[in-house]
C-alpha cells in the first residue's frame, strides 16, 4: 500500500538529510513524482560528503550508461560485418569489385565511408555498387571536389560536370576545397582539369557490412576496423617517419578466390 503524502513528505526528507540521496531515488524509492520530491526537500543542504558522493554516484551511473551504449553500437556493428560476410558469399560481381575498390582506395573510418579519387569512371562505379547493392539513396551521398582554377574551368563548371558524371543532384555538393596552384605543378594540373571527388555515407552498417565482405573475400581478419577512428591509421600499419606513408606489417592469410 502507498504511503500517504504527508507521510511520503517527510520520509522523502529524511532519506534527503539523512542518507543525502539524490531526488529522482528518493521518487523512484517513494513512488513519488520528481517534481514533488523537489519541492519536498529544496530547503535541506546536504553536506560536502554528501555533495561528493551524489557527483560520484553521478558519474559512475553516466559512465555505466556510457558502456552500455557503446556494447550495444559494437555489437551492431559486428552484426553489419557478420551480414558483410554473408553477401560476400552471393557470387554478385559488382559487390566483390565495389568492395575491393574501397580497400584500395576507401578511408577506413567506424561510422562513414569516404571514397576520393580522380578517375570518373571508378567513381561513377562505386556509386554504381552502393545504389544496387545497399540500396543507398541519391540523398545519403555527398560530393566535395578538390581542384585547381588554373584550368580555364570555374568552381560550378567543375562540380557540375562531376554531378553528370555520377548521376548525383545538387544538393549533394558540399564546399569545395580549391587549392593555390604553385609555378612547378602546372603541367600535371592540366592532366587532371577536374581535380579529385570525395564521396561521403553516413552509415555505420553499410561501412562495417562492407568490412565484413572484404574480410570474406580476402580471407583475412581484420579486427580493428570494428572500432577503427578517424585519423587513427588501424592495427598493422605504421608510418615510416612524420608525415610520411603507411607500411603495412600485418601477415596477410590467403585463400584461393
Amino acid at each position: 500500500m502507498l504511503v500517504k503524502v504527508d507521510e511520503r513528505r517527510e520520509a522523502a526528507r529524511r532519506l534527503r538529510a539523512e542518507r543525502g540521496w539524490s531526488v529522482k531515488r528518493i521518487a523512484r524509492t517513494l513512488r513519488a513524482a520528481q517534481s514533488s520530491v523537489s519541492v519536498w526537500v529544496r530547503d535541506i543542504e546536504l553536506t560536502p560528503d554528501q555533495r561528493l558522493s551524489l557527483a560520484r554516484g553521478s558519474d559512475e551511473g553516466r559512465a555505466r550508461g556510457n558502456a552500455r551504449t557503446s556494447a550495444r553500437a559494437r555489437e551492431a556493428r559486428q552484426q553489419a560485418q557478420a551480414e558483410g560476410r554473408h553477401r560476400a558469399k552471393s557470387g554478385s560481381a559488382l559487390h566483390a569489385i565495389g568492395c575491393m575498390l574501397f580497400w584500395g582506395e576507401g578511408s577506413k573510418e567506424r561510422n562513414r565511408i569516404v571514397f576520393t579519387n580522380a578517375d570518373p569512371d571508378m567513381m561513377a562505379l562505386f556509386v554504381r555498387f552502393l545504389r544496387d547493392c545497399y540500396g543507398v539513396r541519391d540523398e545519403q551521398l555527398s560530393l566535395t571536389c578538390n581542384c585547381f582554377l588554373n584550368n580555364g574551368l570555374t568552381l560550378r563548371e567543375i562540380e557540375h560536370w562531376w554531378l553528370d558524371r555520377l548521376g548525383l543532384p545538387e544538393s549533394s555538393i558540399r564546399r569545395a576545397v580549391v587549392n593555390r596552384p604553385s609555378n612547378g605543378g602546372t603541367a600535371k594540373h592540366r592532366r587532371i582539369p577536374y581535380g579529385t571527388a570525395r564521396l561521403v555515407l553516413c552509415s555505420t552498417a553499410t561501412a562495417q557490412s562492407i568490412y565484413g565482405a572484404i574480410q570474406e573475400y580476402a580471407g583475412i581478419e581484420r579486427p580493428d576496423w570494428l572500432d577503427c577512428r578517424p585519423g587513427v591509421p588501424p592495427a598493422g600499419l605504421e608510418m615510416n617517419a612524420p608525415g610520411g606513408t603507411p607500411t603495412l606489417i600485418f601477415p596477410v592469410k590467403s585463400r584461393t578466390l
